[in-house]
Order: C-alpha cells, then structure tokens, then sequence
C-alpha cells in the first residue's frame, strides 16, 4: 500500500510515501573461519614418522658395511641420510604446531608454520646439492688416493635406493592427497636421496669396473638436481610468505562462484593467497543499495558459503558489501562532512526540530548524499502540513551542496 506525491526540482526530487516496511542499508562485513582438520594432522604425523624409522634404519646400514667396505660415497651418503632424520623433526614440528586452532595471537591459525617448515627443507635440499658437488669435485681431483671399495658396498647402495624410491611414492602419494606443500617438499627430499644412492652405486659399481670417475661425474649431475629441487621449493614458501596470489584459473573459479551468487550485481577487489595447504579469500560484492543490511548480510554469507562449497582449499572467505563500485574513482567519496553536519543542513531546510521524526536515514552514493525522512503519524495526516514541508524542500534542496533527494515517508503497518 504506497501513495506517493513527488515533486522534481532541478536537480533533486522530494517524495512523500506511505510504506509498509522500510528499512535501511549500509556496508556489511561477513568474517568466517573452517575449523582445521585434526585427522589430516594425525596422517602427516603417521607419515613423517615412517621417514623417520626407515631413514634411521637406511642410516645404520650404511654406516656399518661402508665402514667395512672402505666405502666412502656411501658412508657420505649416510650422513645424507641422516640429514632426513633432522628434517623429518622439522617436519613433525611444524605439524604439531600448523594443527593448533586458531587463537588471539594467531587469528589464522598456523598454517604458515608448514610455509615456514617447506622454505627449511628447500634450504636443506639445497645445501645437500652443494654437498653433492663438493663432494664430488673434491673426488674428481684425488682419483689415485680413493681406495677400492667392497662388493657389499654395491648390495648397500641398491637396497638403500630401492628403500628411498619405495618411501619417496609412498610420501608423495600421501603428500598429494593431503595437499600439503611441506609434505610433498618432503616426498621429494626422499626421492633427492634416492638419486644420491644411485650416485653411490653407479660409483661403486664404476669403481668395481675400474673406472673411478664415473660416481663422481653423476654425482655432479645429480647435485646439481637437488639444488634445482631446493630453490624451486624455497622459492615457493616465500611467494606463499610474501602473500602471493593464487594461480589465474583458481582465482577466476573464485570470481565465477561469487558473480554466479543470486544478489551480486558487481565484483571488485577480490584478494587471494595461501595459508598452507590452504589459501583466504577477500572480496568487495555490489549490491542494490536499496537492500536492508540484512539483506546485505544474506548475501554476503550466500557468497561466502558457495565458494567454500565449490572449492574445499579455501579456508576463509571475507566478504565486504558495497552499494556501489567504490573501486572507480569517480564514485568514490570520502569527503562527506559528518552525520551531525549533514543533519544539521537536513534540520534547516525542513524547518523543524529532527527529534520530532521518527528517524532519519542516509545514504551515501557517488558524491552525493540522499535522505530518507520518516513522519510521526501526526504529521503524516497533516496534509496542510506536508505541503508547506515539500514547498520548503523544492525551495531549499537544489541550493544545498551535499543533498540529492530528500524522501519523506511514513510507515503505517505494524503500528
């Protein structure tokens, strides 16, 4: 039920209406945090501690038969070997620390610790590289001194590489699963391993032929690997520290999810990066500026949920409703003057003292303001009296720098 009596002067309009239900709008804000996975947490864990056994088993073996059979690429690569003994504790740190909830001083959680954790491990990836080629370089240049080495070192190396390639897809597979960048830097540092035996039996097997050089030619090269492995993983722990955006398709199946959203008119300003194996999502949304801020809210959490729903890495969405594309300089504002200021203008030209209305609503849009007046029910039924008033507005309104429209308006329903 509206009756509407509109006068347009210049450049504003003044509405008188009776209306059932009004209500306001302004900017919403929309936070929401997924609870951490604790089962992920327990299955990292079961992982890195089978590293840990086979690599302490791996480590002893060889440091006995290498020992025994004047083996010195494999006693290195023992030490090699127990290089993964420390980073698997580097590893089960940062799990037991990224599982923990969220708190005061970690309001996101702790996901960056396994950031933190993969940035390490592409460190130890890369000075194993350089160990590789110093070791190496250092044999390449005393060939007569290396001493002959025991056929036991060759059964060594082969059951030490076929147990690191084994551990290596096991990791892997459960690393890619749990889409956990730590985990699959891990994986990989296992398979590093596995090349650097393989350095060792192409070494033991060359020094058995006669030809001493060849562990240290191969050594070259896969040093060389795993430097290339270790500043690749590094290098991507500190995108991911530095808050780096999510890759160009993941962000437009983002964009697509939150445009698809019954109630969004606009997108700008939509933020990505990762936290872990995860990644927070901000996004500024256009809506009518009509709506009330429930409405507002309504939407904001529809968009919020429909991108948790369509894709599961997210871990938080923030959400921020505008009425208008505030992105495009010339809609932006900013330079309002107060509310008291604005309603001191708005209580000169309508003459009265504003504690007489019911209330007073402002919306602020492009760089104008617009007012919506609600009458008492004594004044709405002063017709006498809403003539004088719209007289005064058209007079006033089209001098007043800030106001656009003044809408006056009186709910009759609920009483």
């Amino acid at each position: 039920m509206e009756f509407v009596s509109g006068t347009r002067v210049g450049k504003a309009k003044i509405k008188v209406s009776s209306i059932a239900a009004i209500m306001s709008d302004d900017h919403a804000h929309f936070h929401h945090t997924r609870s951490s996975d604790d089962d992920r947490s327990a299955v990292g864990r079961r992982i890195t501690w089978t590293s840990v056994v086979v690599n302490i088993v791996l480590t002893a073996m060889q440091l006995v038969i290498g020992f025994i059979a004047h083996s010195q690429s494999l006693m290195a690569d023992a030490m090699h070997t127990l290089a993964d003994v420390v980073s698997d504790g580097f590893v089960l740190f940062a799990i037991r620390s990224g599982s923990k909830a969220a708190d005061a001083d970690h309001p996101y959680g702790h996901g960056r610790v396994e950031t933190a954790a993969s940035l390490m491990l592409g460190l130890v990836l890369f000075a194993t590289g350089a160990g590789i080629l110093l070791s190496a370089a250092s044999r390449l240049q005393n060939l007569g001194n290396v001493p002959m080495v025991g056929v036991a070192a060759m059964w060594a190396a082969i059951v030490t590489l076929i147990g690191k390639e084994l551990l290596f897809r096991y990791m892997l597979r459960a690393a890619q699963r749990l889409r956990s960048p730590m985990l699959v830097a891990n994986a990989w540092h296992a398979r590093a391993d596995a090349l650097s035996s393989l350095v060792v039996a192409a070494g033991v097997g060359g020094a058995l032929a006669g030809f001493r050089f060849a562990d240290a030619l191969a050594a070259v090269v896969v040093g060389a690997m795993v430097i290339k492995s270790g500043l690749g993983f590094a290098w991507s722990a500190i995108l991911e520290l530095i808050d780096t955006s999510l890759s160009a398709d993941e962000v437009d199946g983002i964009r697509a999810s939150i445009r698809a959203t019954p109630g969004v008119r606009g997108l700008h300003e939509l933020r990505t990066r990762r936290m872990g194996h995860q990644s927070l999502v901000d996004a500024h949304i256009q809506v009518s500026p009509r709506i009330s801020v429930s409405e507002g809210h309504h939407i904001a959490e529809s968009a919020r949920q429909r991108v948790l729903d369509h894709h599961p890495e997210v871990l938080d969405v923030m959400v921020h409703i505008d009425a208008e594309n505030d992105f495009d300089p010339s809609l932006r504002g900013g330079k309002f003057p107060g509310r008291e200021v604005l309603v001191g203008q708005l209580e000169s030209m309508l003459g009265e003292d504003l504690a007489q209305f019911e209330k007073i609503v402002l919306h602020f849009l492009g760089q104008q303001v617009e007012a919506e007046v609600f009458l008492s029910v004594r004044m709405a039924h002063d017709l006498e009296y809403l003539g004088k008033l719209e007289a005064r507005l058209a007079k006033c309104l089209p001098e007043n720098e800030w106001f656009h429209s003044i809408t006056l308006n009186h709910t009759i329903a609920p009483k």
